[in-house]
Order: C-alpha cells, then sequence, then structure tokens
C-alpha cells in the first residue's frame, strides 16, 4: 500500500497579492501519497463535482444524481460529503495531483443506509484511469480508515463494473454476496475487507 502522512494545509495564507492558483479556501489535507493529495471537499470544488457526477462512467456505473448545474453541486457536496464529516469525522474526499493539484477524482468513507460497515467509494475523471491513480487513492483511504479505529470496510459495485471489482481484489477485499440497497432494485456485488491495525 502506499505510503500515507497525516496533515493539514491552509491554502487561505497566501499573499492577496498573488494570483489564485487555487479557489481561496480552507482545505484539510486527509492524506498523501507519493503522487497525490487527498482533501476534505468543499464547495469550490462544485465545478469539478458537477463535471465527474455526469461522466459516462459515474452515470452507468453509480446512477444520476440529480446533479445538472454547479450550484446543484453545490448542494449535493453539502448534503453528501460535507454533512458526512461533521456526522462522522469521515466522507468522501477530493483526490489531486501532488504536482499540480489538478482534482482527479474523490474516493473516501461513507456510511450508507442498508450497509453495516462503511464503504469505500471512489470515482475518476476518464483522463485518470488506468494509470494507478485510484488504487493509490483506494489504499491510502484503508490506511485511514484503520487510524480512525474501522476494523471492516465494506464496498459496493455492479458485477459489470471490471474496474471496479479488480482494484477491490488487489487491495484483498472479499466478495460476500449479492444484494440490493432499501429502496433500489440494481443488483450490486458486496465485498468486504478487515482492516488490520
Amino acid at each position: 500500500m502506499a505510503d500515507l502522512v497525516l496533515c493539514s494545509r491552509n491554502r487561505s495564507d497566501r499573499l492577496l497579492d498573488d494570483p489564485p492558483l487555487l479557489p481561496l479556501s480552507t482545505t484539510v489535507t486527509i492524506a498523501e501519497t507519493p503522487r497525490l493529495l487527498l482533501r476534505q471537499l468543499g464547495k469550490s470544488d462544485a465545478a469539478f463535482i458537477y463535471r465527474l457526477v455526469n461522466t459516462e462512467g459515474w452515470l452507468k456505473n453509480i446512477g444520476d444524481r440529480n446533479v445538472h448545474s454547479v450550484e446543484n453541486a453545490e448542494a449535493y457536496i453539502e448534503r453528501t460529503a460535507i454533512a458526512s464529516y461533521k456526522a462522522n469525522g469521515f466522507g468522501l474526499w477530493m483526490v489531486e495531483s501532488k504536482d499540480n493539484h489538478e482534482p482527479m477524482g474523490i474516493c473516501g468513507l461513507i456510511r450508507r443506509p442498508g450497509l453495516e460497515d462503511v464503504d469505500i467509494g471512489f470515482a475518476f475523471m476518464p483522463g485518470f484511469h488506468g494509470k494507478g491513480f485510484a488504487i493509490e487513492a483506494a489504499a491510502a483511504t484503508v490506511q485511514q480508515a484503520a487510524r480512525v479505529g474501522l476494523r471492516k470496510l465494506v464496498a459496493i459495485t455492479l458485477p459489470a463494473n471490471k474496474p471496479s471489482v479488480n482494484l477491490l481484489l488487489r487491495l484483498r477485499f472479499r466478495f460476500e454476496k449479492t444484494m440490493t440497497l432499501p429502496g433500489e432494485t440494481v443488483p450490486l456485488n458486496l465485498y468486504s475487507l478487515d482492516i488490520k491495525s
């Protein structure tokens, strides 16, 4: 698994005359790997989230989340990621390049109705597929789960989503069963991983 460094960063401490390379906001870095930073999402990430949740891969494998504008994306971030940070101390995190802070995708921990254990979730923009970024971010997320005291993680995916299935198997998740979430009709494969602290 990737080396993990926990740290925090305040992006609002730059000089006001400096050009705004990134949205002016305070963010907390959750994990650092050789190539990536995982940080909390904020409303300033809405334009990226709007693009991500409307990619063909997201719509096919995760589904339409009714995020059809940047304003919808701000509300989505508030009711999912930010609400989870407040309630659980974790949630979905932005994955960005360590070199240039380019947003690549999201990865993190989710308390989901219908699952007894915390779920790992991940999604990346198509340009970052097949380069090892997802497994690097997911491995860091598993390490973070251990740090916050979780003993088990689960993951759900469509059986036909072979890239996600392969990633989970590489992380040593094991298939448990096929299931459906409450209020849903789509069968999902459930995988689990016992975490060693």
